[in-house]
C-alpha cells in the first residue's frame, strides 16, 4: 500500500491517535510547506487533545529561527530544504511543547521556487524522540496541492512507524 496516497490521511491520522493515546504519548508538529495539514489531519481525529497540544507553522526562515531555533546556518537557500533544518524543526517543536515526539517538514510545494538542485516536490521530513531520530527527502511529484498532500501522509505514515521504533512496546 502507498501511504504517500492522499485517501490514505485519515486512516494514517488515525492509527497515529491510536498509538500515542494508547501509549500515553504526545506529539508537536512543525510545518513549512505544508502549512498546517499534518496538524489539521492529526486535530481532526476525535479525541486528539489527549495527545496532540502543539502546531507551529514556520513559513518563514526568520519563523523557524524566532519559534523553533533553528540555527540561521541551516536557513540559507543551500540548506533550508534539508533532514538537518527539518530535524532541527522537529527538536524546536518537541523542546517548545514538551512532546514526546515531533515532526519537522520543510519543502518546496511549488510552483515557484525550485532550482536544478532542490526542485519543486522536494520535502525533507524529520521525527524526533528521546532516544530516536529520523529524517528523509521525499521527491514528489504533481502541483502544489499534491505535492502537500504526499507530504502530509509521508508525515504521518513515518510518524506512525517511528512510534514503535522511539516507543517500543
Amino acid at each position: 500500500m502507498d501511504d504517500t496516497r492522499h485517501d490514505m490521511i485519515p486512516a494514517l491520522a488515525e492509527a497515529v491517535g491510536r498509538r500515542l493515546a494508547a501509549t500515553a504519548r504526545t506529539v508537536a508538529v512543525a510545518e513549512s510547506c505544508t502549512g498546517g495539514l499534518v496538524a489539521a489531519a492529526l486535530t481532526g481525529i476525535p479525541g486528539s487533545s489527549a495527545w496532540f497540544g502543539y502546531g507551529f507553522v514556520t513559513y518563514a526562515p526568520d519563523a523557524k529561527h524566532r519559534l523553533l531555533g533553528v540555527p540561521w546556518d541551516r536557513l540559507d537557500a543551500r540548506h533550508i530544504i534539508s533532514e538537518a533544518t527539518a530535524l532541527a524543526m522537529a527538536r524546536g517543536a518537541r523542546s517548545a511543547s514538551g512532546a514526546d515526539i515531533a515532526i519537522g517538514v520543510t519543502g518546496i510545494a511549488g510552483p515557484d521556487g525550485g532550482t536544478p538542485e532542490v526542485p519543486v516536490g522536494t520535502v525533507a521530513i524529520g521525527w524526533t524522540a528521546d532516544a530516536w531520530e529520523h529524517a528523509v527527502t521525499c521527491h514528489f511529484t504533481g502541483g502544489r496541492e499534491a505535492v502537500r498532500a504526499q507530504a502530509v501522509a509521508a508525515a504521518l505514515s513515518g510518524l506512525r512507524d517511528g512510534l514503535g521504533q522511539a516507543f517500543p512496546g
